[in-house]
């Protein structure tokens, strides 16, 4: 048994040198990646994660039928293994930027996420804040009509859910700025919720799609209210649309040594004042 063991990690450490010799190489280069090779890395990123947790459900069920695994095991480790190194060349790629230095300092955004906002947002072509929640599929008017071409980049709106989704994980962190302001804005919008002022919202669903009567999302809508998942997605992408908001005021400034022409945080969390970024731009070296 153990000599099959050390036969199948010898047969993997062989077939795995060349791409782990790449790395060096790699990692060297990835500060001048374009940004046609950042966006392809960042969804096989992804590709590569979900592979990964694929195999590793896989060899997880055939272990316990008593089944030899040797075939899925190199599989799970070659998932691991150009998952990590593409997150290396990432995170890489992001480091090499100030304003991606600034993203990462964020408690919640890691250097993936970060060389995705790099990639699909130019920051020349966004004035306000508003332009980027808009390409990035944030603003709930946007109608993608039949025929017509998308009007938000599905790869930035994918990676702004996944922003959002990481915010709300670390939203117990003390030291997590947009994770604590989640949790405000969440229980700001239930009271919002409990108190009435989402019935036009609800009775406008109920009017716009057939909800089965026994669904969750029925049960709430007709008393007047949102269900729970809605004002969830609400208050995360409040607080992904503030953090794109500073994200903007800090690459603008970087970018015209100037402050953008109007606010960079427009929603206020029950105070007067507005949210300004947790990290100023000379923070960062």
């Amino acid at each position: 048994m153990n000599a099959n063991k050390g036969r199948e990690k010898m047969r993997a450490q062989t077939t795995l040198t060349p791409v782990k010799k790449m790395e060096k190489d790699i990692l060297n280069t990835a500060k001048a990646f374009n940004e046609t090779e950042i966006r392809v890395l960042v969804d096989r990123y992804y590709q590569t994660q979900e592979n990964r947790k694929r195999s590793a459900n896989q060899l997880r069920a055939a272990i316990e039928d008593g089944e030899e695994c040797t075939a899925l095991k190199y599989l799970l480790e070659q998932d691991k293994l150009i998952e990590n190194q593409i997150k290396k060349f990432l995170t890489e790629f992001s480091n090499s930027h100030k304003v991606g230095r600034w993203c990462m300092a964020n408690y919640g955004i890691g250097g993936v996420i970060t060389a995705g906002l790099l990639a699909h947002i130019d920051i020349k072509k966004a004035p306000t804040a508003g332009h980027i929640w808009n390409y990035a599929g944030l603003n709930p008017d946007q109608v993608w009509k039949k025929g017509s071409k998308r009007p938000w980049n599905a790869q930035l709106k994918t990676l702004c859910w996944k922003i959002g989704e990481s915010f709300v994980k670390v939203s117990n962190q003390d030291e997590a700025f947009y994770g604590q302001l989640y949790s405000q804005r969440k229980e700001l919008e239930v009271n919002k919720n409990a108190s009435g002022q989402y019935k036009d919202h609800a009775e406008k669903q109920l009017k716009e799609k057939n909800y089965n009567k026994s669904t969750v999302a029925y049960k709430h809508y007709i008393k007047g209210e949102l269900p729970p998942g809605h004002v969830h997605a609400i208050a995360k992408r409040w607080t992904v649309k503030l953090f794109l908001s500073h994200l903007h005021y800090i690459w603008y400034q970087h970018e015209h040594s100037d402050t953008p022409p109007q606010p960079y945080a427009l929603a206020q969390l029950g105070h007067a004042h507005l949210i300004e970024p947790p990290i100023s731009l000379e923070d960062i070296d």
